[in-house]
């Protein structure tokens, strides 16, 4: 496996306890993003290094850079339809291009004027953006604040073919930590390495509302 990792312990008390922050795994060209889907499509991805097959560009993909948030959707690989955790690193400019266009699936009264020109800033841009409560392996949230970016149109388009840098099924991974978590042993837990991904642009960051 590509991924750096990292004992969840050691990665837990270095981590912000609360706040809305980007945690990915990056290096200063690309970035690590994750998606789990169907065999059907997860594996055509895998091999051929980039969307295709059952995969659809008219529906909004949601990709996400936290590896636990993930854990948290697809149940470490036990949900149906998402059995194959793709590990999808992309350029680092192309996660750049996507916050700086991304526009919070709610309305947000201190970056907009009113609710209508919520709608009509949500009806220009193809990338949605939400914050959650992040979680622990065990799938208890947290206070801090995970995202999560949806991806429809031309973005959906240049993500799915132009951005990528390589691909990668780290199911097998997934189920083997999964059994650490199903046994409470959280000392032999290992998750992909992240930090605190730096968004330079401070008009980007106000509009996110990154801590």
């Amino acid at each position: 496996m590509n991924l750096q990792t990292e004992p969840y312990l050691t990665q837990a008390a270095r981590w912000p306890s609360s706040g809305r922050h980007i945690l990915a795994q990056f290096d200063d060209q690309s970035v690590v993003v994750y998606q789990a889907y169907r065999p059907s499509i997860g594996d055509f991805a895998a091999e051929h290094g980039h969307f295709g097959g059952g995969f659809k560009l008219t529906r909004m993909s949601w990709i996400k850079p936290n590896f636990l948030w993930m854990m948290y959707r697809c149940g470490w690989a036990t949900k149906e339809g998402q059995e194959v955790v793709l590990a999808v690193r992309i350029l680092r400019t192309a996660l750049d291009t996507i916050l700086a266009q991304a526009v919070h699936s709610t309305f947000q009264p201190t970056l907009y004027t009113d609710d209508e020109a919520w709608k009509k800033a949500v009806a220009s841009s193809d990338v949605r953006l939400q914050f959650d409560p992040d979680h622990d392996p065990y799938g208890a949230p947290v206070e801090r604040r995970a995202i999560q970016l949806g991806l429809r149109g031309d973005v959906l388009v240049r993500y799915a073919k132009e951005w990528i840098v390589g691909i990668e099924d780290i199911s097998a991974f997934v189920h083997e930590q999964h059994e650490h978590v199903i046994g409470r042993h959280l000392a032999e837990l290992w998750t992909p390495r992240e930090d605190v991904y730096p968004v330079e642009d401070q008009a980007v960051r106000n509009r996110l509302g990154l801590s």
